[in-house]
Formats: C-alpha cells, sequence, structure tokens
C-alpha cells in the first residue's frame, strides 16, 4: 500500500514528499487550494494552516483534513511517462 513516510513544507503550496516505495519529490498543491470553492480545502489558502500538517500514511491537515497518498504520488510524478499505466489504473489522468 503505497503512503507518504516523510513530508517538508517548501514554499507556497509546495510540499516535498517521501514515499514507501523510495521516491521522493515536490508536489504543488496551489491548483488544488487555490481553486477550491468551499470548505474544508478554502482555509488551506492561509500558508500558515497549510503549513501545519502531519505525516500518518498521508499528509494530515489540523482539522483532519487530509488528500490521499495516490494523488500526491500522481500530482508530483503526473509527467513521469513510466507511471502512466498506474495513474490511468488509480483514475487519474495527466
Amino acid at each position: 500500500m503505497l503512503s507518504i513516510v516523510d513530508a517538508q513544507y517548501q514554499d507556497g503550496y509546495k510540499l516535498y514528499l517521501k514515499f514507501n516505495d523510495n521516491k521522493e519529490g515536490v508536489v504543488d498543491l496551489s491548483d488544488l487550494i487555490i481553486q477550491a470553492k468551499g470548505m474544508p480545502f478554502r482555509e488551506l489558502q492561509n500558508q500558515e494552516v497549510f503549513k501545519k500538517f502531519i505525516v500518518d500514511y498521508t499528509i494530515i491537515w489540523s482539522d483532519e483534513l487530509d488528500v490521499a497518498p495516490e494523488f500526491l504520488y500522481f500530482k508530483t510524478f503526473e509527467h513521469d511517462k513510466s507511471l502512466q499505466q498506474q495513474f490511468q489504473e488509480w483514475g487519474y489522468v495527466a
């Protein structure tokens, strides 16, 4: 099962992520957060709130808001041609 083992805030809405398959990279969640029309993601537009997360299988913010690790993996590596088949199986299209 895919999970996040480490995460560090970078800047803006970017996080450095390390997954349990040893792949690591930076995910930019700007689109997800800035385009949020309603709760709960809208409160993450405040970068001070965005910075306050814990790693427990995935990224969890203070109000227990989280994002599936598969989605974070997709957003981190969406341009990696070797992973396109996996993304399609998960229902994500790059």
